[in-house]
This record gives structure tokens, sequence and C-alpha cells, in this order.
């Protein structure tokens, strides 16, 4: 039981850091972290009736695996806090939202529909009814290029395609310790005088997506509203 909970230890440190060294892929990083918080929860809860039976509470296994579920149990009853709908693809336009060029012919998503998904609209206005465009009082022209500037500058943002003439950009969005990527894409149009800017940002992998994707479209609407 002693190994168990070193081995359970070993990998809920080990998810993080092969995720963080972008050793394995997101999902296999994340995976042994999970792994890893489940084996120290069953360790600890064994050691801990073994211990109320009164067969005591000892080795450093155990006590790894104590520490470990404890972890384990805190981060997961925070990532599943109430946090929005299970969709994981959030737009500022849920009528005619921004379509993905680029992304589709990227390696990571082939196989993966990148469609809008028509039933996610009801969803996010139910929790995301912020989520607008802005619409600088400047041309198209001079909108894209504060727009593009804007999205260079984002955290964690890296821009991979854009195209000026049809008002598009495509950017990936990667998280900081398992290397989850998600797929952006910001289109601006004439707006009759104005301009219209428009963003969508959709995740990978998961169904949901712990409000990331409403989060990112928030952080690059200010940003983007305070150059104006």
């Amino acid at each position: 039981m002693n190994n168990l909970g070193l081995l359970g230890a070993a990998l809920l440190l080990a998810g993080p850091a092969l995720g963080w060294g972008r050793v394995t892929p997101a999902l296999a990083a994340f995976s042994i972290f999970a792994l890893g918080g489940l084996l120290s929860t069953v360790v600890a809860a064994t050691g801990l009736v073994q211990a109320a039976r009164g067969r005591g509470f000892s080795g450093l296994g155990r006590t790894c695996a104590l520490v470990g579920a404890m972890i384990f149990v805190s981060l997961s009853l925070l990532a599943t806090r109430p946090g929005g709908p299970m969709i994981n693809d959030f737009t500022t336009d849920t009528s005619n939202p921004p379509s993905f060029q680029n992304a589709a012919g990227l390696p990571a998503n082939q196989g993966r529909n990148l469609g809008y998904d028509p039933s996610f609209a009801p969803q996010q206005e139910s929790c995301c009814s912020d989520l607008q465009p802005v619409r600088p009082d400047m041309p198209m022209k001079e909108a894209f290029a504060l727009a593009l500037a804007t999205a260079r500058e984002m955290p964690s943002w890296t821009v991979v395609w854009n195209d000026p003439q049809a008002g598009q950009i495509e950017a990936v969005s990667q998280s900081s310790i398992f290397g989850f990527e998600d797929d952006v894409a910001i289109r601006v149009r004439d707006g009759g005088g104005k301009s219209v800017v428009d963003m969508r940002s959709k995740s990978r992998d998961g169904r949901g997506d712990l409000g990331a994707n409403a989060a990112r479209i928030r952080a690059y609407v200010s940003a983007l509203e305070k150059r104006l």
C-alpha cells in the first residue's frame, strides 16, 4: 500500500511536469495527473479507514498519498464549481459566428468538427450575455490593424494566420501548465461608417471549458477597447 501511495504521488507530480515541459500531449499529461490523484485518494482513504480501526496510518507512501489526495480533491472541487454551461465554444455573435479557415487545416484539428453548434447559443446567453462585439469608430482597414496588434500582444496567444482583405485573424491559445490548445478566430467587418470586431474561442479538448473561452473573449475585448 505504501508503494502505491508513492506511485500515486509521483504520478500526481509527473503529469503537470510533463505537460509544462511539453514532453507529452496535453491530454496525456492531464490523464497521468488524474490517475495519480485517483490512486492517491484510494490509498489515503484506505489508510484512514485502517487507522480508524486501530491499525495505524504509517509509512512515507501513505503520507504522500494523503497529501496528494488532499491536493487532488481540492483542485477537483475548484475545477467542477458551477461556472457556466457544458459547452466549449463561445462567440460574440451567436447568430453568425466567425468561422475557422486556417485552423481546419492544422494537423491537430484533423477529424474535428469546427462548425458552430446552434444549440450553444441559448446556453451561452444564459451565462454570458455580456459577450458582445467591439464597434470601433474607424474604417475597417484601421480596425483590422488594431485588432491584429492586440491579438499579437495577448498572453499565451500565437497568431497563426491573418487575411487583411477578408478581415480575419486566427490564433492558438495554449494553457501554461498542461499545454491545452484552443483555437481563436477574430473577424473584422465594415459596419456602416464604423467597424465590427467579432471573436470566437473554441477548445480542442473536452466538452466543457470551465469558463476559459468566455474569459478569453472578455480579456481580448477589454484589451482592444483600451487601445481604442
